[in-house]
Parts: C-alpha cells; structure tokens; sequence
C-alpha cells in the first residue's frame, strides 16, 4: 500500500545519507602527497554535488508524504512525520557538513599551493644570492669599482622577511593538521638550510669586499703619491736640462 511505499523510500534515503556520511565524513584521511589531496578535494566535491542532486528527491518524499498524512486518517501520521522529520534533518545535516569540509580541503589545497608560490619566490631570490656572490667571487678593479659591487650585493641583501614569514606560517596551518607534513619538512629544510648557507657567505663576502676597498684604497693613495713625488721629480729634472744643469753637478737627483 501506499504507507508501504512511502516508508520504503525513506528507508533508501536514509541508506544513502548513512553510507555517504561513512564514505566522506566518518573516515580518517591523511593526505602526504598533493595527489592525494587533490584527489580528496574532487570527490568532495563530486559528493557535495551529488547531495545537492538529492534535494529534488527529498523534496519529493516530503511532498508525498505531506500529500499522504492530508489524505489518511490521523492514526498514520506520527509515525510517518517523525521518519519524515528524521529524513530532513539527515539531509541537511549531511548537505551541511560535507559543504564545510569541501570549503575546508579547498583551503588547504590553496594553502599548499600559495605555500609552494612562497617557496618559488623565495628561491628565485637566493638564485640572485648565489649569482651575486659568484660575480664578486674574484673582483678585480679599484675602490670605487669595488665598492659598486658592495653596494649592489647589500640592497640585494635588503630583503623583507614577510615571505619567509608567510612560509612558516602557511607551513605550520597544514603540518599542524597532519596534511602533507612530511614533504612539507623536507621543502622547508631545504630551503632554510639553502638560505642560512647563503646568508652566511653573503656577510663573509660583504666583509671580504669591505677589506679589498680599504686595501685599494691605501693603494690608490700611495700610487697618487708616489705620481705626485715623480712630477715634481720630473719637473725639477726638466729644469736642469733646460739650465743645461750636467748630472755631476747635482748627484743626488741623477741618482
């Protein structure tokens, strides 16, 4: 009969809520590799879609349901109601907790992604680091040459912390909830251990250009003294052989 009938299609309703809560809802996921989470982010989102699809037939049953109570006699209702209720409840319950776990993985999915953007720039600047430092690894030049490369390497070292800042923190969000911990420790260990050795070579390499400005510049002031002495030199040479002065009458300047 109908009651049958009714009863029957709450009961297929409620075998499908039950199972998708077991398969997307109840079980404990870890996810150690982006495929993994990637993967786990479609099907929730193929799941939500599929729950958004149920409404029609939700509202289907209710309709029949509703439509069945206004017909029979009072004594059939309550049961009926309360399955009916339970059912609505189920469905919204599910509708609702598999949306906020959607929104949920497609954060981290962005958080794993805008972590990986960090990391990418990041390592495009220790790339500049490393290129710098290999052009001021043997500077040949003066003073003032010298100290262009300083000056060059130091903005370089001019760098915000805001990005290493965000890699910690975008770092510890998805460690903290166990998601792709372990490649996450290794790309950060990497990475910081990249950017302590560069950052140590790049303050022995600033203080190794400092040293070679100063010697070069005790180097320009002797060489502009001794260019000093040889003028003078050569202009009291150049009077004595205008005088027709002969060397033996003065020693010590033919010396």
């Amino acid at each position: 009969d109908k009651t049958v009938s009714l009863r029957k299609d709450l009961s297929e309703m409620h075998e499908w809520i039950t199972q998708a809560e077991e398969e997307y809802l109840e079980r404990d996921f870890e996810y150690k590799t982006p495929g993994e989470l990637q993967k786990a982010v479609e099907e929730l989102k193929r799941a939500k879609e599929e729950a958004m699809q149920k409404e029609v037939k939700v509202k289907l049953i209710t309709d029949s349901v509703n439509n069945f109570i206004a017909k029979a006699p009072p004594a059939a209702h309550e049961a009926l109601k309360k399955e009916l209720d339970v059912l609505i409840t189920s469905y919204q319950r599910l509708c609702s907790r598999l949306n906020g776990k959607c929104k949920t993985l497609e954060e981290v999915w962005a958080c794993w992604h805008e972590l990986l953007s960090y990391l990418d720039a990041e390592n495009k600047w220790l790339n500049e680091i490393e290129l710098k430092l290999k052009a001021t690894e043997n500077i040949q030049g003066g003073a003032e040459e010298i100290s262009e490369s300083l000056d060059s390497l130091e903005r370089l070292m001019r760098h915000p912390e805001d990005n290493r800042n965000q890699i910690r923190e975008l770092a510890q969000t998805l460690t903290d909830g166990g998601i792709l911990d372990e490649l996450i420790n290794e790309k950060l260990e990497k990475f910081n251990t990249r950017w302590e050795e560069l950052q140590q070579e790049a303050v022995r390499r600033q203080k190794s250009l400092e040293q070679s400005i100063q010697s070069a510049q005790e180097t320009d002031k002797t060489l502009r003294l001794i260019q000093e002495s040889l003028a003078v030199i050569d202009k009291q040479l150049a009077a004595y052989i205008a005088d027709r002065v002969d060397a033996g009458q003065v020693p010590q300047e033919a010396q």
